[in-house]
């Protein structure tokens, strides 16, 4: 067996124990978990939308535990500013100048109900989410890897919050909607929950460390994707950009399609996809499956789109259904 064969192997059983061992705590939403482990694994990070109560926090906070990865939580409020995200650069008589560090000083960052505060503080996460590193004061400090930043949102309220700019949602690689449990799951979640038991009580282990999770990272890059699965990348994010090309007819309802990032984004995406999968090449169907949480916070609706209520989920399923796929 090649030693790619054996990483990838080796990969796929890191991931099953760590879905097991979150599953300890967290009934249901097997999908959001699984987009939660390929995000970290895309060296990415993930925007989850969903009402109050499904968990999300819990999520991250318990697939943090089981990474053995530092957790820190930054509550979003609309007096929150900057420096309580980054830190500051504070003064003592006896120790001089000195650098207090914020909470994104962490592995796993949970940005919590991200949209009730301003841009100028959503915007304190750009620096950190891209370039890997923050400035206090006059001093830029390198963060520690792995670092994957979730935030989430509610869609169900309009008071009191604040659209994210274009350029911070287009710094996620994946976009996630967490829904309600089913009948089954939530009968479960009556006698699993968070307030009936204490966090410790469930017992979590460490199945992974930072060291290894970057040695994953690095295979997931290694992941073969070839020319004609590259090409049926390229066309789906073009059919978002130029729609009439390729007869999408809901494409009337968008004012602008994914950038060359969303490219990237399914491109890696995809090979995460394949990993977790226990595959050493990227199929369509890699493709396919990573295309909705990859796109739909790309795509811009019109007034139009917006009236009609459109959403991009059903725009992204008709182009998958006219790209020929090779």
């Amino acid at each position: 067996m090649k030693k790619i064969d054996k990483d990838i192997e080796k990969c796929e059983e890191d991931v099953e124990k760590i879905k097991n061992e979150v599953a300890k705590i967290i009934v249901g939403q097997g999908a959001i978990v699984d987009s939660c482990i390929k995000a970290l694994l895309c060296h990415g990070h993930i925007l989850l939308e969903g009402v109050p109560g499904v968990a999300k926090t819990l999520l991250i906070k318990a697939l943090a535990e089981v990474s053995g990865c530092k957790f820190s939580r930054i509550q979003f409020t609309v007096d929150l500013l900057p420096t309580d995200i980054i830190g500051i650069t504070a003064y003592d008589k006896e120790r001089g100048f000195y650098t207090v560090k914020g909470p994104i000083f962490a592995n796993f960052i949970i940005s919590d109900e991200i949209n009730r505060s301003p841009p100028k503080t959503q915007s304190a996460l750009l620096e950190s989410m891209q370039e890997k590193q923050v400035t206090i004061g006059k001093e830029t400090f390198k963060l520690e890897e792995p670092f994957l930043v979730v935030a989430t949102q509610n869609p169900i309220e309009s008071a009191g919050v604040y659209p994210l700019p274009e350029a911070q949602v287009d710094r996620f690689i994946f976009k996630c909607d967490v829904g309600y449990p089913n009948l089954e799951e939530e009968q479960k979640i009556l006698k699993k929950n968070i307030s009936l038991y204490n966090f410790d009580d469930f017992k979590l282990k460490s199945i992974v460390n930072g060291k290894r999770i970057m040695e994953m990272q690095k295979i997931t890059k290694d992941i073969f994707l070839s020319e004609d699965i590259e090409r049926y990348i390229v066309k789906i994010v073009d059919a978002t950009r130029n729609p009439e090309k390729y007869k999408i007819k809901t494409g009337k309802y968008l004012a602008y399609g994914g950038s060359p990032r969303a490219s990237i984004s399914l491109f890696i995406g995809a090979k995460a996809e394949a990993l977790i999968n226990g595959d050493k090449f990227v199929t369509p169907k890699d493709v396919k499956s990573t295309a909705y949480e990859v796109l739909r916070h790309r795509m811009i609706l019109n007034y139009e789109g917006q009236a009609e209520e459109i959403k991009p989920d059903d725009v992204i399923t008709e182009i998958l259904s006219k790209i020929p796929v090779p």
